[in-house]
C-alpha cells in the first residue's frame, strides 16, 4: 500500500460498494439463483458496514487490520458450485474489493491468501475421504 488513505477516502469508498451491494440485493430475483445471488451482496454489504464502523472508530489502519485479519480466517469456496456458500463467497469479494480499493499491496494480500483454511467438508464426505466407512 503506499499511502493509506484518509478516513474520509476510505468511508466513501465503503459507501459506494455498499449501494452497489444495495442494487445487487435489488436484481437477486433476477438470478439463476436468486437466495444464493442475495446473501451473497448481503455479505458483502455487511462487510462494508462492519469496515465503515472500524475506519470511523479507530481509524483507516484499525480498518485494514480487520480485513486483513478477517481474510486469513476465510476458508476457501474455490472449486464449489458458483451458488454455494454465498456467504462466504460474498465477504471474500467484498474483502477483495476493498483491498483493491486501498490499493493493498499484491505481496501481503497473497500472504493473507496462503493463511487461509481449506473449507470443511461435510462429515460423510470426510470420513469417505479419509476411509473410515465400512461397507454396509
Amino acid at each position: 500500500m503506499k499511502e493509506l488513505m484518509t478516513t474520509q477516502q476510505l468511508l466513501q469508498g465503503l459507501k459506494h460498494y455498499r449501494r452497489i451491494a444495495r442494487q445487487d440485493l435489488l436484481r437477486a430475483p433476477e438470478t439463476p439463483h436468486p437466495d444464493a445471488f442475495r446473501l451473497h451482496a448481503e455479505a458483502r454489504r455487511a462487510l462494508y458496514v462492519a469496515l465503515e464502523g472500524r475506519a470511523s472508530e479507530a481509524g483507516p489502519q484499525d480498518a485494514v487490520d480487520f480485513a486483513l485479519e478477517q481474510y486469513r480466517a476465510l476458508p476457501f469456496t474455490t472449486g464449489t458450485a458458483e451458488h454455494e456458500h454465498p456467504g462466504l463467497k460474498g465477504r471474500e469479494n467484498g474483502l477483495e474489493n476493498f483491498f483493491l480499493m486501498i490499493g493493498l499491496d499484491p505481496k501481503m494480500r497473497r500472504e493473507a491468501r496462503s493463511a487461509r483454511p481449506r473449507l470443511p467438508l461435510p462429515l460423510q464426505e470426510e470420513a469417505q475421504e479419509q476411509g473410515n466407512l465400512g461397507d454396509g
